[in-house]
């Protein structure tokens, strides 16, 4: 297998192999699977616990990940998400790919396609905290133990995913 490199990426069956290795290995380490945006949610408490600690007293979603003295960066979760940044930094020191740039298509400027990814995370978040998971967590760990409504989920996710690409794939050509 060649080192990936500038312009060159991993073969997808390797990295698949890979992330399953990472995935048993957070069952066998923590005794959970993989997530985000439980790790996400926490870090927000705690700025949240910052600035408006009775707030987050008084609040029962935001008491349950950080309320009085517990400490909401205290879980393994959070480790989980400072090892998934890191890794992503590393990687792309490793393969030469190390620099701030917007990827996008040629027929939609940049401020469109960063104003398309806000509004468009801001659904993601707003959808993982109703459903109490994100697509990492539903997908992989879901997915990994057999659950039946995440392979229900991961297969709406790729036709709904089709029935979007078809009309805006223009966008990109």
């Amino acid at each position: 297998m060649k080192r990936p490199g500038p312009g060159r990426y991993w073969n997808p069956y390797v990295g698949g192999a890979v992330l399953g290795t990472v995935l048993f290995a957070s069952f066998l380490l923590t005794g959970h699977g993989l997530g985000a945006s439980g790790g996400v949610a926490r870090v927000v408490v705690a700025a949240q616990k910052v600035v408006a600690p009775d707030h987050v007293d008084r609040t029962a979603l935001l008491a349950e990940l950080g309320g009085g003295t517990r400490d909401p960066l205290d879980a393994w979760v959070v480790v989980g998400i400072l090892g998934v940044a890191l890794g992503g930094a590393a990687s792309g020191l490793l393969a030469g790919r190390w620099r701030l740039e917007t990827f996008r298509g040629p027929r939609v400027p940049v401020r469109t396609r960063w104003l398309l990814a806000l509004a468009g995370g801001t659904v993601m978040g707003f959808a993982a905290r109703l459903a109490r998971g994100c697509t990492s967590g539903q997908a992989l760990t879901g997915g990994a133990t057999l659950a039946v409504g995440s392979w229900v989920f991961m297969l709406a996710v790729f036709a709904g995913g089709y029935l979007v690409a078809w009309p805006l794939r223009r966008l990109w050509k």
